[in-house]
């Protein structure tokens, strides 16, 4: 009799979206247009007529005018653009939970890190006391975390900001595709977003800057492309993509069920939820006390089931997670997985998940 193979389960969509059908095809679309978006005959006018569509559609789904989307190689890039742009000459405020690509290029510069509440939402009385310190402050918060998926306050923490003359730049990566998303709303000067997060291509991404946002130099120059903002030939097919996921991409209030439903099994077989207040729809952050987080990724994997624990930005590296840390959690730092639901995810692929948990539950077994 055949063997008919297991269907893999992908449960890791914070550390990328599987591709959207319409994204796929937009960046098949583009790669058969030759031209240069710079170059002025009908070849370049066509990749141009691509890239700035793709700006409005981009512009207009998170509150930016299209002059202000900077497109980008991904999130990194554009938290780097910003910080690069806005930090000289201030003090940079960062949560204590927020991503590498935020706490890294920070470290070269004057900073401060910002505690964060037990339930993992930035200490807004904190913030208050540092911008009494350091007014003209540039502050850096993220809208969701990576691993948690716990929302911040930030409009909030916007209005304390410009109360102080303070920046603040928002890291919309998790977010964006997920819940709604508006620089209008947040207050942000800058925000920043990734297409392969919402089920684009990977290398795509943009900065948006508010109105009244600051000149943004260039981290990479070259050619003058962006209005002088980010030199180099713009990855067209990339961005087409991501344009198309964030027309695809309508919510993730569809996966609150799954999330909970596998929370409440999760919690019977002796795991604890990090981080359940408010945050993503499609988040679960489990940390089951005395067992390895990589040891329980391996199993699953083993399982056919893909989670991770903590970010997936690290060299394929898993230590312990500084977000758990920051909330008092020290001692689950190194036992939580990462369950994070994809936009195509169905109720088997939760089901997988609690069977593939079952089996190594000692709760499980005893009952």
């Amino acid at each position: 009799m055949e063997h008919q193979a297991t269907r893999f389960i992908y449960l890791d969509a914070n550390a990328t979206e599987p591709l959207r059908p319409q994204a796929r095809q937009a960046v098949i679309e583009a790669l058969d247009i030759t031209g240069n978006p710079s170059s002025i005959h009908s070849a370049g006018r066509a990749a141009w007529k691509i890239l700035e569509s793709a700006r409005k559609i981009v512009a207009g789904r998170f509150g930016a005018k299209p002059a202000d989307v900077v497109f980008t190689s991904g999130g990194t890039e554009a938290n780097a653009l910003a910080i690069a742009a806005l930090a000289p000459g201030r003090h940079v405020l960062f949560g204590a939970t927020e991503h590498d690509a935020v706490r890294a290029p920070v470290q070269r510069l004057a900073h401060t890190s910002l505690p964060v509440l037990h339930t993992g939402q930035i200490d807004l009385a904190a913030l208050r006391a540092a911008l009494a310190k350091h007014p003209a402050a540039l502050v850096c918060l993220m809208l969701a975390n990576n691993e948690t998926g716990v929302l911040h306050p930030i409009a909030e923490a916007a209005a304390i900001c410009r109360a102080h003359g303070a920046l603040l730049h928002v890291d919309a990566v998790q977010a964006a595709g997920r819940i709604d998303v508006s620089m209008g709303a947040l207050g942000a000067t800058t925000l920043s977003i990734s297409a392969h997060k919402l089920g684009g291509p990977k290398g795509a991404g943009a900065l948006l800057l508010a109105a009244n946002a600051p000149h943004i130099a260039a981290l990479i120059p070259g050619g003058g492309q962006e209005r002088g903002r980010r030199g180099g030939t713009p990855a067209l097919p990339a961005i087409a993509g991501f344009a198309a996921a964030v027309e695809a991409a309508t919510g993730a209030g569809h996966l609150t069920p799954l999330r909970d439903s596998l929370e409440t099994e999760a919690r019977a077989a002796g795991f604890i939820v990090c981080g359940a207040g408010d945050r993503l729809p499609n988040t679960s952050c489990l940390a089951r006390p005395g067992q390895r987080a990589d040891t329980q990724v391996i199993k699953l994997d083993l399982a056919g089931i893909a989670v991770s624990a903590g970010a997936a930005c690290s060299s394929g590296k898993v230590a312990r997670s500084h977000v758990l840390e920051a909330m008092g959690l020290t001692d689950l730092a190194g036992s939580a997985i990462r369950v994070s639901l994809p936009w195509n995810a169905v109720q088997a692929d939760a089901d997988a998940f609690v069977r593939a948990i079952t089996k190594e539950s000692p709760n499980r077994q005893a009952a």
